[in-house]
C-alpha cells in the first residue's frame, strides 16, 4: 500500500462515522442553547481560548507544524493535549495536513483548497476526503519530527478520549450544561472558526504579499481564531510566529507567546517583520 496521499479532493465516498459524529455535536450544540447561564458560558470561553488559542494557534499550527519557537517538552505535549480537545485529529494527522496545505496550497494536491469549491474547503474535505484521522503509519511520513515521540503517536491514535476524560469531569463537576456547553457548543464552534481559515481566508480579505496561493488576510477571522486570520501574512512567512504584522492586526496568540517569552518559557522565536517599503505603503 503506498504511504504517500496522491490526490485531493476524493469525493467517492462519505466518512459516515466522522458526518455522524459532527452532526450530533451540532445537534448537543443546539440543544445546549436551552441550558444557558453566564456560568457555564464564561467557562466555556475559557475552554476555548485553551483549546483554540493554546492548543491549535499556538499549538498545533505555530509550534508542531512550523517550529515558531521552542518551549520545554511537557508545555509542548500539553499544548498538543489542547489541540486534541478540539476534535480536529491527533498531532501527527493535523501537522501532516497543514505541511501538505503548505506545499500544495490553492494547486493539485491541497486538501482543502476553494478553488475546489468553497464547501469543500470549509468541510467538504472531512466529511467526503480521505479518512487519515487515525492513519497515523502514513501521516507520520509528513511528521517525521512528531513521529519521533510516542506521546505524540498515541494521542494521535487516541486523539478522541481526551476528549472524554473532559467531558466526564465537566458533568461531575457542572451537571449536564456545563458539560453540554464545554463539549458540544465549544467544539461545534471551534470547529467551524478553524475552517474559516481553509476557506474564507483563501477567499474574503486583503492581500499584502503576492503568494502563490490565494491567502487572504481577513480580521474577523482572525478574532475567532485567535490571530490565524492573518492568513496572507502567515504564507508569505510560514516560520512567523508573529501572524499580525501590523500594529493594528490583533494577533492574541502573538501576545501570548511574548508573555512566555518575558516569562522566559518560550525561546527562540521567529519573527517575520514589514520591510521598510511596505511599512511605508501602510502608513500612506
Amino acid at each position: 500500500m503506498s504511504t504517500e496521499i496522491t490526490s485531493f479532493p476524493n469525493r467517492q465516498k462519505m466518512n459516515w462515522l466522522t458526518t455522524i459524529v459532527f452532526a450530533l455535536f451540532h445537534v448537543g450544540a443546539v440543544a445546549a442553547l436551552f441550558m444557558f447561564s453566564w456560568r457555564v458560558f464564561a467557562a466555556t470561553v475559557f475552554l476555548y481560548w485553551m483549546c483554540i488559542g493554546l492548543g491549535i494557534s499556538l499549538g498545533y499550527h505555530r509550534l508542531h507544524t512550523h517550529r515558531s519557537f521552542k518551549v520545554p517538552l511537557p508545555l509542548e505535549y500539553f499544548f498538543a493535549l489542547c489541540g486534541a480537545l478540539t476534535l480536529e485529529g491527533g498531532p501527527i494527522f493535523w501537522v501532516a495536513t497543514h505541511r501538505i496545505h503548505h506545499q500544495k496550497s490553492d494547486h493539485a494536491g491541497d486538501p482543502h483548497s476553494p478553488r475546489d469549491g468553497a464547501f469543500w474547503s470549509h468541510v467538504g474535505w472531512i466529511l467526503f476526503g480521505e479518512a487519515n484521522h487515525a492513519n497515523t503509519a502514513m501521516m507520520s511520513r509528513y511528521a517525521p519530527d512528531l513521529a519521533k515521540h510516542r506521546f505524540y503517536i498515541w494521542l494521535n491514535n487516541y486523539h478522541w478520549i481526551p476528549q472524554v476524560v473532559l467531558g466526564v469531569i465537566l458533568l461531575a463537576i457542572g451537571g449536564w450544561p456545563l458539560m453540554f456547553w464545554g463539549i458540544f457548543v465549544r467544539v461545534t464552534f471551534g470547529l467551524h472558526a478553524t475552517w474559516l481559515v481553509n476557506s474564507a481566508t483563501h477567499m474574503w480579505g486583503s492581500r499584502r504579499f503576492s503568494t502563490r496561493d490565494d491567502s487572504r488576510n481577513n480580521w474577523w477571522v482572525a478574532l475567532l481564531t485567535f490571530g490565524e486570520g492573518w492568513h496572507n501574512n502567515h504564507h508569505a512567512h510560514p516560520t512567523s510566529a508573529r501572524h499580525g504584522l501590523a500594529w493594528y492586526e490583533f494577533d492574541p496568540s502573538w501576545l501570548t507567546l511574548r508573555l512566555l517569552s518575558f516569562l522566559g518559557i518560550a525561546k527562540s522565536i521567529r519573527v517575520a517583520k514589514l520591510t521598510s517599503a511596505i511599512a511605508e505603503r501602510e502608513a500612506a
